[in-house]
């Protein structure tokens, strides 16, 4: 039995320019109910329940001797305010088990079967985000299929994005330096600047009895500690970032300690490094060398800010380190000295294999962890001194600079020496050695050299 008079609900077009689907008009509504046979067994036909703008049909049904009632499973209406679709009724469930298809049972005819399985027609609006398509991206180039791979990655970024990363950063750094000159010189300018530098022009006296220039030990030690520096910073970056040791040491008394190649070589330098700052420390003490270093006056800290806004502001001070350093070369120089290679020294045997390992509450109280926090710091004070000091030797008279610290030349008047050329010759030389040590300490060199005091292994 069918009923009619409900209004359609219509929706979206079938395809594309075309009316609203379904048709405008009345929704049958239909309602079916299958009368028992003679057979009391229920019976499921062969076929599925249609419905059509509101028509309910059923295809393909075989009514043989498997044919069931099932209430039907009733939803949202279809118009608003309507009762839930579709009407209260029966569907005929079907069953794989049936063998008769005797005949098709149709509820409203008139309305039009339409195939449904295709899908509708429509344009493509979602595409892959940016996550799928930064691991492979492809186009088409005159019919094949070019992929193209990410770039090259340099540790989390790829080499464009390093170089966008330079120039943004480089970028920054120089508009902030150029701020920062603005702003002191504007500040030096002023009345209080000028009292200022008046008061404390950078540098104060050093007390009676100090010594003039430099002796030609200083020269010497100043090489051998400039040569192993380098060493122990690049062997050091070799031990923190190797993965998988290529050869190992073990002393000949003890073949079960083993450490790395490269860690042998590090700690090796160390103990020449160490050697050459003792003696260091003791001829700065023998012959008076320490009061150029080491603060003896109060004093020394407004006139290493002094100094220090000068460097600033791009008039650089006026100094002559054959007599005495500035403030802030003292303060520099005094924590390298007395404050970071002590540092060095302290965590580095606590890493190395020379800590004793059955004193339990001296490592206690002096944990690895903290040797190991700190070290690598230090090592960096070391890369950035390094760096200002070779910039400054440069930047504020080289000829005059290289001769104080390799020639051992100079004079009071700061100009004396300006053209001699002897500083700069041995620092040359110096820097082929040092260059000459860094491509020597290869594997296999530092191998010949570690079998002289142990044994050398694969593992």
């Amino acid at each position: 039995m069918a009923t009619f008079g409900t209004q359609v609900r219509r929706g979206l077009p079938r395809r594309p320019s075309g009316d609203p689907w379904p048709p405008a008009g009345d929704a049958p509504v239909a309602e079916l109910t299958v009368a028992p046979r003679e057979n009391p067994t229920p019976i499921r036909p062969h076929g599925h329940l249609r419905s059509f703008g509101g028509a309910t049909s059923i295809a393909n049904t075989d009514f043989g001797p498997s044919v069931a009632q099932r209430g039907l499973r009733r939803g949202l209406p279809r118009i608003v305010g309507g009762d839930p679709w579709p009407a209260t009724g029966f569907a005929v469930a079907s069953t794989s088990n049936d063998v008769e298809r005797p005949r098709t049972a149709e509820v409203a005819p008139s309305v039009p079967v339409v195939d449904v399985s295709s899908p509708l027609p429509f344009p493509r609006t979602v595409w892959p985000g940016v996550a799928a398509r930064a691991f492979e991206r492809e186009r088409r180039v005159d019919g094949p299929v070019i992929t193209k791979t990410e770039s090259e990655r340099v540790g989390p970024f790829t080499k464009l994005q390093w170089a966008g990363i330079v120039v943004v950063v480089g970028g920054g750094l120089l508009y902030a330096a150029a701020m920062a000159v603005l702003a002191v010189r504007w500040l030096l300018s002023t009345r209080w600047g000028v009292e200022f530098l008046a008061q404390f022009p950078g540098e104060y006296h050093l007390p009676a009895g100090a010594p003039v220039g430099f002796p030609a030990w200083l020269g010497w030690q100043h090489f051998f500690n400039v040569f192993l520096m380098v060493l122990i910073i690049r062997s050091g970056l070799q031990v923190r970032t190797e993965k998988r040791p290529t050869a190992f040491w073990s002393p000949r008394t003890n073949g079960k300690r083993k450490i790395s190649l490269n860690l042998w070589f590090h700690q090796s330098l160390d103990i020449l490094w160490i050697v050459n700052g003792v003696i260091f420390v003791v001829l700065l003490f023998v012959t008076g060398q320490w009061l150029r270093i080491v603060p003896t006056s109060w004093e020394v800290f407004p006139n290493a800010i002094s100094a220090a806004l000068q460097y600033v502001s791009l008039d650089w001070p006026t100094d002559n380190g054959w007599v005495n350093y500035n403030a802030l070369q003292q303060l520099a120089y005094f924590t390298t000295v007395f404050v970071a290679a002590p540092l060095a020294l302290i965590t580095g045997v606590r890493m190395s294999g020379i800590w004793p390992k059955n004193a339990k509450s001296l490592s206690r109280i002096y944990p690895v962890e903290w040797a190991r926090a700190v070290h690598f710091p230090v090592m960096l004070y070391f890369v950035l001194f390094i760096f200002v000091h070779v910039v400054l030797v440069f930047a504020t008279g080289a000829l005059r600079n290289l001769n104080h610290m390799y020639a051992a030349q100079g004079s009071v008047d700061p100009n004396a020496y300006g053209d001699n050329w002897a500083g700069l010759w041995i620092f040359s030389a110096s820097i082929l050695v040092i260059v000459g040590g860094w491509v020597a300490a290869r594997p296999l060199t530092l191998a010949s050299i570690a079998r002289l005091f142990g044994n050398v292994g694969r593992n």
